[in-house]
């Protein structure tokens, strides 16, 4: 029998405030735990999760010399402060305070891990959290910080630029769903692969500029996630035509171009549908409407009885209907304020919209990619007729060359000490160079 989805009600904030839950009040901390003025021991970013069974739950907690905040990108929170936060020695105790309830954190501090119990709703489990280095925070910061403007805001951007004199051609790159950041990984995940952070360093060296961004919600645009409810798939829309707008502005640049991975290729097909982009690259973009892709994944984890209603919901999704009632084993998937989203996003057709551009378009896939099977880069390219197509054959879906075993290719989703899979950048160049797209001095042309 398939088990049901492992589910949390995680009180995060009023708009992902989770029917049913009950918060319990918080354990009386040991009057041993005296409060201090300057957590200077343990101030800076501390990534981890909380180990919920076969769902982890990603946070980012920040201290300062007096507090501290909390983040939690999948569920849209960003930077909530914390109520409290105690030190003694090596003992560590911090909460957050929502609607005069209490969830608890009461943990140890271990050199440059704090790891402990998270405790709500009369449940607990472990969590842990690893501090992040000055070396990690000096990577982020290379290449040049940039701003594109939007209608509300602005987002920020990183870009990285040949060393030879422009005007270069520039790609957009866009991550893929989830909390992904820029470079191409997910706190999700323990460990990188820095996977589009190399594209765009590869990239350049070739003599192609390129601008990555985090999307809004995640990293330095975590500012822009606001509420649950109230995110539409527009807004990814419209934040990448922003770099292409900003792009086409500067004088650096002499082509614009969009390369889409995961998901982002579904951002950038509409994106580059809705602007002036010379080109679009599509790496490890799916096939088929979400909708479809979900009913898939729940295939493989949920009861008969629960993936029926799944597809029941989905159905009124897709009719833009919300569905009020959701049963408490579907919450973390269907819940109210997450519907509003899912249904502008549930419109979206990439088979539709790739055939629908009228530009040069190249769809990548790799052999070996476990998330996004080749299979869907041959339906975009059997639409998109006059389309190039690049199967990879040991590529998987964050570009290594990886194992034939499940194990084996997970591992490299953890590993930033591996290259690119052999055949994709010089399969990216070759493309761009047939549309007369690569820089003066790139050595393919």
């Amino acid at each position: 029998m398939k088990r049901p989805l492992t589910i949390i009600c995680i009180i995060v904030s009023a708009f992902v405030l989770m029917a049913g839950c009950r918060i319990k009040e918080a354990e009386q901390v040991d009057e041993n735990l005296k409060e201090v003025s300057s957590l200077k021991d343990i101030e800076g970013k501390w990534e981890g999760d909380i180990k919920i069974p076969n769902q982890p739950l990603p946070i980012i907690v920040h201290f300062t010399k007096e507090d501290g905040t909390i983040s939690i990108p999948v569920q849209g929170l960003n930077q909530f402060p914390l109520t409290s936060v105690k030190l003694s020695k090596s003992d560590l105790f911090f909460d957050m305070k929502i609607q005069n309830q209490q969830i608890t954190f009461d943990g140890k501090v271990d050199q440059e891990k704090i790891s402990g119990t998270f405790a709500q709703n009369g449940q607990e489990y472990p969590f842990e959290l690893l501090k992040k280095s000055n070396q990690e925070v000096a990577e982020k910061e290379s290449g040049e910080v940039v701003q594109a403007d939007l209608k509300k805001g602005t987002i920020n951007g990183l870009l990285e630029t040949p060393k030879n004199e422009g005007p270069f051609p520039v790609m957009i790159i866009i991550a893929g769903s989830g909390p992904t950041d820029k470079d191409g990984n997910t706190i999700a995940i323990p460990g990188k692969n820095n996977s589009l952070k190399m594209l765009a360093e590869s990239l350049a060296e070739k003599g192609i500029a390129s601008i990555r961004y985090d999307k809004r919600g995640i990293g330095e645009n975590m500012k822009l996630a606001g509420k649950e409810e109230d995110l539409r798939f527009e807004q990814y829309i419209d934040d990448a035509a922003a770099w292409v707008q900003f792009a086409k502005k500067d004088r650096r640049f002499s082509k614009v171009g969009i390369i889409g991975h995961s998901e982002g290729s579904l951002i950038g097909m509409a994106a580059a549908k809705k602007t002036e982009t010379d080109i679009f690259i599509s790496l490890a973009g799916a096939g088929e409407p979400i909708d479809q892709v979900l009913v898939k994944q729940l295939e493989e984890q949920l009861t008969p009885a629960l993936l029926t209603e799944s597809k029941d919901i989905l159905t009124n999704l897709k009719q833009g209907k919300q569905v009020e009632s959701v049963n408490a084993d579907l919450y973390s998937v269907f819940r109210p304020s997450v519907q509003p989203y899912m249904i502008s996003w549930i419109h979206y057709n990439p088979i539709e919209l790739v055939k629908e551009l009228k530009i040069p378009v190249l769809i990548v896939n790799g052999n070996r990619d476990i998330q996004v099977a080749p299979n869907n880069a041959k339906a975009l390219h059997k639409e998109k007729g006059d389309s190039e197509l690049l199967i990879i054959e040991k590529m998987n879906h964050v570009l290594k060359e990886a194992p034939a075993d499940r194990e084996g290719n997970l591992a490299t989703y953890t590993n930033p000490e591996l290259p690119l899979s052999p055949g994709l950048v010089n399969g990216i160049l070759e493309f761009l160079n047939k549309q007369d797209i690569t820089s003066n001095d790139d050595p393919l042309k």
